[in-house]
């Protein structure tokens, strides 16, 4: 199954985040990960995807301008169809514990379901999340450059493990959803 991770990242956090998030999808087997920065990635490779995983730097509880401007090409595919049942999931980081983590992954969802993609999000059942995640996808704290606030290297390493209980999951989610495919003959 192929799976495309797409984010926009300034200071290097976000990046990180998706790179976390690569190396959990990586670890199951049949799982092919391809990431670029939304500088570099083209829609029209969506198209050949089974899961597509996008996100960005939060800003003031929305979409980067980066990701918004590349979301906002996906129009031809939304008039094809081409991304109806695909499996979708979000990520972003912010500078702040309440720097609008949750509405950001919100705004990021939202275009997945105006194309009908199948959502995945972090269940409670994983510790980490319930206490410190979110449901809606992986929302994390960066530290602040230059900073070595303890506090702030704690939460983003504990959002990097979510990254990848992220990746993981969505590459579970793809195989599993695959699978039914090809066993009831269906294409989409």
């Amino acid at each position: 199954m192929k799976i495309y991770i797409v984010y926009d990242s300034e200071a290097g956090h976000t990046e990180q985040l998706a790179r976390s998030i690569a190396k959990g999808a990586e670890s199951v087997e049949g799982a092919e990960v391809f990431i670029n920065h939304v500088k570099q990635a083209n829609v029209k490779d969506l198209a050949q995807m089974d899961a597509i995983i996008w996100g960005c730097p939060g800003h003031f509880g929305t979409i980067s301008s980066g990701m918004k401007e590349w979301i906002d090409k996906l129009g031809y595919l939304w008039a094809n169809g081409t991304l109806v049942d695909k499996i979708g999931a979000v990520f972003c980081t912010t500078a702040t514990i309440h720097g609008g983590i949750e509405a950001t992954l919100l705004n990021l969802i939202t275009p997945m379901l105006h194309q009908g993609m199948i959502i995945v999000g972090l269940p409670a059942n994983i510790p980490a999340n319930a206490l410190y995640g979110s449901y809606y996808g992986v929302g994390v704290t960066s530290p602040v450059e230059d900073t070595h606030d303890p506090l702030s290297q704690s939460l983003f390493s504990k959002g990097l493990a979510l990254g990848e209980a992220l990746g993981t999951r969505v590459a579970h989610a793809a195989g599993t959803f695959a699978a039914g495919k090809k066993t009831s003959g269906t294409t989409v």
